[in-house]
């Protein structure tokens, strides 16, 4: 089958390759309502044969007779709704109407082929067998058989002395197939003897026979039992009658019995014994062919007899796998499936507009699919696939369009192959010559070079490149190839071909060894050649190793390349050697096969059989037929020893064989499994020698005409979570009558999945399977389904379960650390790079170099949600070690690799920028690890700053005095950690304010300000700010609202602080949804810039920690949420607070940090400089 690869991004791939259907939808497509079936009919009887077809009129109808084409006359007449009607059929020698007919529709679309039926003219001609004279003894057991050619069947009676024979009594038994069983024979049964064969087209009598009864003398010695009439291989079709006749003699008289060499049971509803152990089946299907074994066994002992035949039951065929439509544009490619089955196989064949198809260069058969390349108009017709045989045939139908484009691409010019591997050939070309800025995609073609009707495959690529490696290739082999160029409605003609070989490879696995033994120190070793596929090149040599089980001293030969036999002589008597093979090609050696066990007779004697002439074929996926004969030989042989075992098992027990058994079936194998056989025969004078051999099952096929209903799927289906990667499923047998082996198939597949190696199979043979190598914390589906007799239930209801999630295998990425004061230090981190895996919290390992020697850690943790903390207290002039773990409920994770943080002594100047440790150094860094501002830098940055505080005062007035404030679309907070200070109330500005204000330095950026109508603010050192927002402290929570205003003003104060604060009017109704909001959803003026995640700081470094929303707008839940290391003191919204927006600077310690941010504002983080050693940090969040 066509291999297609199509890349994701061309869309318009689908339309090139696969035109809209809705002309093969719309296409009235040309059908038959009725075709003719056979028909039996007397000479000068008349008959009709039914036809009925159904398309766009106008329709019609033509009939073929043995292929040939009929005219309509007086003798064959065309009935008005398609019909034939044969008025008085002819049937002599020299004209009869006696044949196949079949009629052919056709409409403008195209014609179409009817099944074949055939026109029987009822006759007997003569009989093939006759009766023949017997002699038997009075009480023996008496037979005639006749069998006559009839059309249809002829039914037998029998007469004696030209009278109808009476079969009322039990001793007598007619069967189906002509023959006369007469048991216990008297005296009065003498006299002639014949049959009469008789169906409605005539009657017909055998030649007589006589039987003579002699009168039996004295008591009968015991006999054991024998077979004087067995059954014969029989092969019938479908829904007919067999019988297996089975006739024994013996003193005392023998009990008949049957029974399958498959051990599977008679069908007890279609099958019953006739007379005295004849075993007749009507109604016969496909279920009941197999070999069938009649046992003869003398009452009260052990003495028996077998007798078999096989019955094969013939099923016309049954098209499995249909036809479709399809519409292609000129020069592309259709291709056909059909697939059929029936016994015996039927043959395929292809008819276009009910004419066969003529096979070239363009259309080509491969197996049973058409295919045709470089469609041109011609080629727009109905197909129709035939299959047929001797017991019948059927047809099935599809339409091909054919689209037509003037305006296509000329072909890819300069085609190139080049080897790269023993499977990959390179393929390159040059655009089209012209139209080549319409071409949209290539679609590439390659088949073997060597042989007949080799399979074409198809490879479609975009536009945007003009070469492709083709990796599914057999190694060693010649390949063909041409590309074509696809425009939106048609496509370029074929390329120039090429051919390229590619490289051997080592052999993909070694040959089948077969292992014999005639005599106590030898081993015949036998091989078949490999096959080209799996060769994948010239073998050039063999390799045989053996060894003793009992010594590990391996002795290897290298045999030739055409060798296919070796003899290992010199061995040890009764002794277990191993054997195994390897195979060469100019490339390398394969890997060697299993070791394969091989037992030496005792000792060499002529005495002792040969070894058996075995051969094994696979019966179906599940069971083994072995046959082995017996060389011509003196040496009385009294039963076999036969035993398997799977490749890599334990052998199974000894299997004891009568001396007349020849065959034997292995079943309750496992698909696609290898099992070694071995077998000898045993005589008086002991073991003989050994015969091995080695077999593949083949893989299960689901039956699609199952002989009965199908079993019910297993009930009670539960499922435990044993761990994050096992569970164990469990589940009861249905309720149903069947001795049989029941295994069970599970079917384990990860919900929403689309990748078919995810989805997993199971067989085993109890009700309870573990399934293990799951994913942690990944929700699966299973079902559970029954196998019984080569069938299979439906699969049980879905069970959805997730597995348990698994402590986390990879530790935190992207561990860095930022110094942004001389003892406090940022460390953040990525979570960590593995899928389905939570984090519960991460724990934080720090200690400096001499704690470290020491083996003592000071240990943080942070929620899951965290991806920073800050490291306190950390002393200038060591440095620290950091490591971090990620964890949850089921245990903890692997440590990070450490990094280093170096904190220096002396540090007399604060840089903007903090200083990072991520274990790749700063490049940018000075000397004394400070980055330095010039004095002039330091002095254009304060002029720049006091004129633009001037102008923003300026609007400030201007906004204050019109009264108009504004509304905004966001929430901001810009705080400035600093040490907690009791001290309440809003306090003037102080000294420091003159150094302090470098901290209204970022309030300059451009994306402080809302340009587009959103929040409008000023700032004076002074006097409050308007703004119509609520500004909330960074690292705060919301406590009562319902504190008075002064509480509130004395929360929000603290000594060395920046806080911008802002209330929204009381009562203030808000602005009504825009048209846009109203289609869209709600939207936000400053989203845009909270996409980026987080901010630069000075020095362009990034560090973020993103917290859920619910920390701001949870006020209960926010102070669990936050590590205790962050502070827990909040900010009081108050909601009397008027607009206020105030800067309030004043000298403080150091204080660690807390970023927090919100998904729909930006964040923002600045550094100041004042005239504490550590200077104070800024950062804006958007609440």
């Amino acid at each position: 089958m066509a291999k297609v690869k199509m890349k994701t991004h061309q869309h318009w791939l689908l339309f090139v390759l696969f035109l809209p259907l809705y002309g093969v939808l719309c296409f009235s497509e040309l059908s038959f309502i009725t075709e003719p079936s056979d028909v039996t009919a007397l000479p000068k009887d008349s008959a009709v044969l039914d036809c009925q077809a159904h398309g766009q009129p106008p329709v019609t109808i033509k009939w073929l007779k043995n292929g040939v084409r009929l005219a309509e006359s007086e003798h064959i007449q065309f009935l008005p709704n398609g019909s034939l009607h044969i008025p008085k059929i002819k049937h002599t020698k020299e004209e009869s109407d006696e044949g196949f007919y079949q009629c052919l529709s056709q409409n403008k679309y195209g014609a179409i082929l009817s099944q074949r039926s055939r026109l029987t003219i009822a006759s007997i001609s003569e009989f093939v067998l006759h009766p023949v004279p017997m002699v038997v003894t009075e009480g023996s057991v008496a037979r005639f058989s006749c069998a006559a050619t009839s059309s249809p069947p002829a039914t037998i009676t029998w007469e004696l002395n030209q009278s109808t024979l009476p079969i009322q009594t039990d001793r007598i038994t007619v069967l189906p197939n002509g023959v006369l069983q007469i048991h216990n024979v008297q005296l009065e049964d003498a006299g002639q003897y014949r049959c009469v064969a008789t169906n409605i087209g005539s009657r017909l009598k055998s030649r007589e026979a006589k039987l003579t009864v002699n009168q039996g003398v004295g008591p009968k010695p015991r006999q054991r039992p024998r077979i004087i009439a067995g059954p014969q291989n029989v092969t019938v079709s479908l829904h007919q009658t067999v019988v297996l006749e089975c006739v024994a003699t013996g003193n005392p008289w023998p009990i008949i019995s049957w029974s399958r060499a498959d051990s599977k049971p008679i069908d007890v509803y279609n099958a019953k014994v006739l007379g005295n152990g004849n075993l007749v089946i009507t109604d016969v299907s496909s279920k009941h062919s197999g070999i069938y074994l009649c046992r003869a066994t003398t009452p009260g002992t052990r003495n028996f007899t077998i007798a078999a035949a096989n019955i094969t039951v013939l099923v016309p065929p049954s098209i499995v796998e249909r036809p479709e439509s399809q519409t292609r544009p000129r020069a592309g490619t259709a291709r056909f499936m059909c697939q059929a089955e029936g016994v015996p196989t039927p043959r395929i064949s292809w008819l276009k507009n009910g004419a066969e198809v003529h096979l070239n260069g363009r259309i080509k058969l491969y197996n049973s699919k058409l295919v045709i390349t470089q469609i041109i108009p011609e080629d727009d017709a109905i197909y129709q696939c035939i299959a047929e045989s001797e017991q019948g045939s059927v047809l099935s139908l599809a339409r091909l369009i054919v689209v037509m484009s003037e305006d296509r691409p000329s072909a890819p010019r300069n085609i190139h192959a080049e080897t790269i591997s023993s499977s990959a050939i390179l393929l390159a070309w040059e655009r089209p010559l012209y139209n080549a800025d319409k071409v949209i995609a290539y679609s590439i073609h390659y088949m073997k070079a060597e042989g007949l009707n080799n399979e074409e495959y198809q490879v479609v690529i975009g536009n945007d490149t003009t070469s492709y490696i083709i990796d599914d290739l057999e190694s060693a082999r010649n390949y063909s190839f041409y590309i074509v160029a696809y425009m939106p409605m048609g496509a370029s003609r074929m390329s120039d071909q090429v051919s390229q070989h590619t490289l051997e490879d080592v052999p993909l696995r070694t040959p089948e060894l077969s292992l014999t033994s005639h005599s106590s120190t030898d081993i015949q070793v036998n091989w078949q050649q490999l096959p080209a596929k799996l060769s994948r090149g010239r073998v050039s040599a063999y390799r045989l190793s053996y060894r003793t089980a009992a010594d590990s001293t391996v002795t290897s030969l290298e045999l030739p390349q055409n060798s296919t036999e070796y003899l290992l002589e010199g061995l040890q008597p009764d002794t277990i050697y191993l054997l195994r093979m390897a195979a060469a090609t100019r490339v390398g050696w394969c890997e060697p096969s299993a070791w394969t066990s091989h037992r030496t007779s005792k000792t060499s004697s002529s005495k002792v059989p040969s070894a058996p002439i075995l051969q094994l074929e696979p019966l179906n996926c599940t069971s083994i037929v072995a046959r082995w004969q017996s060389p011509q030989e003196s040496v009385a042989v009294q039963g076999y020893r036969l035993c398997y075992h799977e490749e890599g098992q334990p052998e199974q027990p000894i299997i004891q064989l009568q001396a007349q058994t020849y065959t034997h079936t292995i079943s309750g194998l496992d698909p696609r499994r290898k099992y070694h056989v071995k077998i000898l025969a045993v005589s008086q004078a002991g073991d003989g020698y050994q015969t091995d051999q080695t077999v593949s099952t083949p893989g299960c096929v689901s039956a699609r005409d199952q002989p009965t209903a199908s079993p019910p799927p297993p009930d009670h289906v539960t499922v435990m979570g044993n761990s994050s990667s096992t569970v164990t499923l469990r589940w009861s047998r249905p309720a149903f009558p069947s001795g049989k082996t029941v295994s069970y198939t599970v079917r384990c597949t990860p919900v929403g999945t689309h990748n078919a190696s995810a989805i997993r199979y199971i067989q085993v043979t109890k009700q309870s399977v573990a399934v293990e190598k799951l994913f942690p914390n990944t929700r699966y589906e299973f079902v559970v389904r029954l196998h019984v007799d080569q069938m299979s239930s439906p699969w049980s209801s879905v069970l959805y379960h997730r597995t348990l999630p698994a402590a986390p295998s990879q530790p935190p990425a992207g561990v860095r650390i930022t110094l942004i004061e001389d003892d406090t230090a940022l460390v953040s981190w990525r979570e960590p790079t593995e899928a389905n895996v939570v984090v519960t919290h991460y724990t934080i390992l720090y200690a400096s170099q001499k704690a470290w020697i020491s083996g003592h850690w000071q240990i943080l943790q942070r929620e899951g949600t965290h991806t920073m903390a800050l490291l306190e207290k950390l002393e200038p002039g060591n440095m620290y070690l950091v490591k971090i773990s990620a964890s949850n409920q089921v245990g903890d994770g692997p440590f990070s690799n450490i990094v280093e943080l170096v904190l220096k002594r002396g540090n007399t100047h604060r840089s903007k920028n903090p200083r990072h440790s991520d274990r790749f150094p700063d490049p940018t860094v000075l000397s004394d690890g400070l980055y330095h501002i010039d004095q002039k830098s330091m002095t254009g940055i304060i002029v720049g700053v006091s004129i633009a505080l001037a102008c923003i005062v300026m609007c400030a007035l201007i906004l204050i005095s019109k009264g108009k404030p504004r509304k905004s679309s966001g929430h901001k907070v810009i705080a400035v950690g600093g040490t907690e200070d009791p001290r309440g109330g809003l306090s003037p500005l102080n000294e420091h304010h003159a150094d302090n204000l470098e901290a209204l330095i970022p309030m300059m950026r451009q994306h402080l300000f809302d340009s587009k109508g959103g929040s409008s603010m000023f700032i004076n050192s002074a006097s409050p700010v308007n703004q119509n927002k609520t500004w909330l402290l960074f690292q705060r929570e919301i406590k009562n609202p319902d504190e008075s205003d002064l509480e509130s003003r004395a929360s929000l104060y603290e000594a060395g602080k920046t806080v911008l604060r802002y209330q929204e009017p009381l009562g203030a109704a808000p602005l009504p949804p825009s048209s846009q909001e109203i289609i869209f959803g709600p939207f936000h003026a400053e989203s845009s810039q909270s996409s980026e995640g987080s901010q630069e700081t000075g020095d362009s470094g990034h560090y973020s920690n993103e917290e859920s929303n619910d920390e701001l707008s949870n006020p209960s839940t926010s102070r669990s949420s936050r590590p205790e290391s962050f502070g827990s003191d909040g900010v009081v919204a108050t909601p009397e607070l008027k607009h206020s927006f105030q800067v309030e600077n004043e000298e403080m310690p150091s204080h660690p940090l807390h970023h927090s941010s919100t998904p729909d504002a930006p964040q923002h983080c600045y550094t100041s400089e004042g005239s504490h050693p550590a200077s104070n940090t800024s950062q804006a969040v958007g609440s």
